[in-house]
């Protein structure tokens, strides 16, 4: 019962305090309801007077901006106003100026006329005075005919004739001097520059021969150098080619061979050789291949050092090559590289002074006897091969032309020929530049004289260029053109069978027939 008590109370606690809440959120959602009616009275309000402060003010910026665009318009009003009154004055200014020109050009028109009328009268009066005249010429001319017996075309034609005999007689004798005068200033120009180019490159060349003498500290060494039953000494000989003298000169053996690289090999060799002490036919070729890779080596780098002296570039390694090996060749006793070097800096200087290519020249003149050191034999002359080499190796059509022509054998073709060709006389033909016995030197020259000689119709027979070249000058009554080639080939045979010389002879025979009249 107790329970049933506390339950039925607990429920009419729970329906009570909901009834109360009931009451109490009605009663705060009435008052909620009166605020915001209040609140939303008041907003509209506010809004009201907010929107009516807000048409004010925009009315007053329209009416402002109207007034500002009004201004403005009136101002650009008068601005055009101002332009165009601008407009009119300037207008007023041009008639004026117009009007004024105008009565100048009518002015111009009216003097213009004047002066017409009066050019017309004045041609009138020249026609009729140039018609009289023609008339006197006329009469004039018929009675100087009657007098002298010829026509006016006769004496006009016999006038012109005596003008142009006289006028070629003067031309040609204007002609002979300007030619003497050219001849005389050539040749004195032509002598200059040579001079100077001598005086400017003067040196002396050293005679080198065709053996070498190797130093030994004792003559025990040469039996070592021979072995035993001679066996070091053919291994050296057959190793680099040279002929080894060992004969009763104390202290000394003699190296003999044409080949200066290769007695050079052989003296080095043999040098290594007798400082080490191992002399025995393996050690010997050995110590002569190195020698030989060294030697090689060697002329690359004085081909190098020479073309880097010079000045020249680009030159193919092969050249090079064979600019080095120069310095083991001699002619006549000349060092060539010291020759070629010499030809070079004479080409140079010459060009210089003529106002050619200078590199060219030095180019050409380094280069004109690399045919004297071929690799193997070769029928061809040595300025033929060289031009052959220089064309294989690139080098441009006027060096190579040059080289091929130093001694004739192909036609020159650029001027940078004749230069090479008389640098290589200058250097070669110096005294003291070569070395020849005189009496043999002169008595080949008699030879090659008296060969020509030898032949019927030969007048006279001149060995000139160091023997290089025999002139033959024929009776022209005796010996025809054609006859003339023939007696060039027989006497360039008959040289070439019964006589010995270096290089090459070139003969040319001359035929002439002179007619010679004197005025007195």
């Amino acid at each position: 019962m107790d329970i049933l008590t506390i339950i039925i109370s607990v429920i009419a606690g729970i329906a009570v305090g909901f009834g109360i809440s009931k009451f109490l959120e009605k009663s705060n959602v009435s008052n909620l309801i009166k605020n915001a009616k209040k609140e939303a009275a008041s907003v509209l309000k506010d809004a009201n007077f907010e929107a009516e402060n807000i048409k004010k003010d925009k009315i007053l910026q329209a009416k402002e901006k109207f007034i500002e665009l009004k201004s403005e318009h009136e101002q650009v009003i008068l601005n055009r106003e101002r332009k165009v009154v601008e407009v009119e004055k300037r207008i007023l200014v041009k008639e004026s100026q117009l009007s004024s020109e105008l009565s100048k050009a009518k002015k111009i028109n009216d003097d213009f006329e004047t002066k017409t009328l009066e050019y017309n009268t004045k041609l009138e009066t020249l026609d009729r005075k140039y018609v009289e005249v023609e008339k006197m010429h006329k009469s004039q001319v018929n009675q100087l005919e009657v007098i002298s017996g010829l026509s006016a075309e006769d004496a006009k034609n016999q006038l012109v004739e005596s003008l142009k005999a006289e006028a070629k007689t003067n031309a040609m004798a204007h002609i002979q001097e300007t030619i003497e005068e050219a001849k005389l200033t050539a040749q004195q120009e032509a002598k200059k520059i040579i001079i100077n180019t001598i005086q400017r490159v003067g040196t002396e060349e050293a005679v080198e021969n065709c053996v070498s003498v190797f130093n030994i500290e004792s003559d025990d060494v040469k039996g070592r150098i021979i072995g035993r039953e001679g066996r070091n000494i053919r291994a050296i000989e057959a190793a680099t080619g040279v002929e080894i003298i060992v004969d009763d000169t104390p202290e000394a053996i003699i190296l003999s061979c044409f080949d200066p690289v290769r007695r050079e090999i052989a003296r080095l060799s043999l040098h290594k050789l007798v400082t080490d002490g191992r002399i025995h036919p393996a050690r010997i070729e050995e110590v002569v291949a190195k020698t030989t890779k060294q030697i090689d080596d060697e002329i690359a780098e004085v081909g190098k050092r020479t073309v880097i002296d010079l000045g020249i570039h680009g030159l193919h390694p092969e050249l090079i090559k064979v600019v080095g090996r120069m310095k083991y060749r001699s002619s006549y006793g000349q060092n060539l590289l010291q020759h070629s070097r010499e030809v070079s800096k004479l080409c140079g200087i010459m060009a210089a002074e003529l106002g050619l290519n200078v590199k060219l020249a030095k180019r050409a003149g380094l280069l004109h006897d690399i045919g004297k050191v071929p690799d193997a034999e070769s029928d061809l002359p040595h300025a033929l091969l060289g031009m052959q080499w220089a064309e294989k190796y690139g080098e441009k059509e006027e060096v190579c032309n040059a080289i091929g022509a130093h001694h004739d054998e192909i036609e020159m073709k650029y001027l940078l020929s004749p230069i090479v060709q008389v640098c290589d006389a200058i250097s070669g033909a110096r005294p003291g530049a070569r070395r020849q016995v005189l009496d043999s030197y002169i008595q080949r020259l008699k030879d090659l004289e008296e060969v020509a000689y030898g032949f019927t119709g030969v007048k006279s027979a001149y060995a000139i260029q160091a023997g290089r070249e025999l002139r033959v000058i024929v009776e022209s009554e005796k010996v025809s053109d054609d006859n003339a080639s023939n007696l060039s080939f027989e006497i360039s045979q008959k040289i070439q069978t019964e006589m010995t010389y270096p290089g090459q002879v070139k003969v040319t025979v001359i035929r002439e027939t002179r007619a010679v009249n004197i005025a007195k």
